[in-house]
């Protein structure tokens, strides 16, 4: 009963994102593929994913212990943080805070998690903003 009820969840959060995606108004001077293609292709595919699993349930769900579900409701919780927190703070801050949470709550020690953060956000931002020239949030830093 769960699968269905999370495909059907899946599947109205899939109507409701390309609902917003064709609000998008595009300018007359946008390329071939324009700025709706990505979201909708998103939209498709998490549609088709929740359909399947609402149409094709688990017989025998297994649920994660209170504990793991708290854990991966503060991801949820510093994903949000993230999105909230990402035009003051900056790209490259915030990316590697989050990914530095994120990275050590999926098993690393402390110090390797702020390494891979750092790293990560650092790679990220040389190959979107430097590389291909992406604007990305700028911090109190410049960067």
């Amino acid at each position: 009963m769960s699968d269905r009820i999370f495909g059907a969840f899946g599947l109205l959060l899939a109507l409701f994102y390309a609902w917003a995606t064709l609000q998008i108004e595009e300018s007359f001077l946008s390329d071939e593929v324009g700025p709706k293609t990505f979201p909708l292709v998103i939209a498709a595919i998490l549609g088709l994913a929740s359909a399947i699993i609402a149409l094709r349930p688990d017989k025998d769900p297994v649920w994660p212990p209170l504990g793991r579900l708290a854990e991966i409701g503060a991801a949820v919780v510093v994903m949000i943080l993230y999105a909230q927190y990402l035009p003051e703070a900056g790209f490259v801050i915030a990316t590697a805070l989050a990914a530095s949470y994120l990275t050590w709550r999926l098993g690393t020690r402390p110090l390797q998690s702020l390494l891979v953060g750092a790293c990560t956000s650092v790679g990220i931002y040389v190959i979107f903003h430097l590389v291909l020239g992406l604007s990305l949030a700028r911090g109190p830093l410049g960067f």
